[in-house]
């Protein structure tokens, strides 16, 4: 699963679920901006960073989402925040948030950094750890069905999805959220058509979403990209009784020389001759 575009685009539309998520008022979010940023000079990028748009007594909250085992994380996101404190020199101060699945990817040995945990400037939250699905806000349910198991994923998707329906109440968020937890369930379900999700998961205007839209129009361009290739073929026995040799038809009809040759010999002998 494309975790890491899943979580940008979480904290990019609904920044409230972070706040959330580490015990915040999510009206906290109305102060902040979200965004990835590179470091300068560096190979370095840090996933997510909440800026403080006002007031120096805002902590800057930087965020890393890890899903697989790193034993270099905890290096390596000190040396970042390091190395941006340095380049950015902000007045504010600053909060760690690393996000795991499960406890058991946390391997990476925090000794030359305990100081940052113990003292909670630096917390770690694991996603499977958070509680029964139907008891969470539903921005965080939304962010623990992506780790949830198949089996469970499907009750837990249905029940959050009449949740959305029925608790949020301003419908362009409404719709931005349901979308999300279709991406979700697309890249849980790799096997299942969008259909079948719609189907299964009873979302039953599924094909309004922007999703579905998007891959409804890519589905019909390619249609339409491959009729007028058809098109073209079938155009090339008539310009070759023109009179038109093999390279000018290819130059008409955009097509590669080896295109042309292939589909005259699929092409039955001629009764002229």
């Amino acid at each position: 699963m494309k975790t890491d575009s899943i979580f940008y685009r979480l904290f990019q539309e609904f920044p409230g679920i972070f706040f959330e998520l580490i015990g915040n008022p999510p009206q906290t979010a109305e102060t902040y901006q979200f965004s990835s940023i590179e470091i300068k000079q560096t190979a370095f990028r840090i996933d997510g960073v909440f800026l403080p748009t006002q007031g120096e007594e805002n902590p800057i909250y930087f965020v890393e989402v890890q899903f697989q085992t790193d034993t270099e994380i905890y290096s390596r996101l000190f040396s970042e925040i390091c190395l941006y404190l340095r380049q950015n020199k902000p007045k504010n101060s600053w909060r760690g948030v690393v996000i795991y699945p499960n406890r058991s990817l946390d391997t990476a040995d925090i000794n030359n950094y305990s100081e940052f945990f113990h003292s909670q400037r630096v917390s770690r939250i694991y996603l499977n750890e958070l509680g029964e699905t139907a008891s969470l806000p539903v921005g965080i349910a939304t962010m623990k069905l992506v780790v949830d198991e198949e089996d469970t994923a499907i009750t837990a998707a249905r029940q959050l999805i009449h949740r959305t329906e029925q608790e949020i109440n301003i419908e362009p968020q409404r719709r931005q959220l349901l979308e999300l937890i279709e991406t979700i369930l697309v890249y849980k379900f790799p096997t299942m058509s969008r259909e079948e999700i719609e189907g299964m998961f009873g979302l039953s205007d599924l094909k309004q979403t922007r999703v579905y839209q998007q891959g409804k129009q890519e589905g019909k361009q390619e249609g339409k990209q491959q009729g007028a290739r058809e098109e073209k073929f079938r155009m090339i026995p008539l310009l070759l009784r023109l009179g038109l040799s093999f390279e000018e038809t290819a130059k008409e009809l955009g097509l590669s020389l080896e295109e042309i040759q292939q589909e005259m010999q699929k092409q039955p002998p001629s009764q002229d001759m």
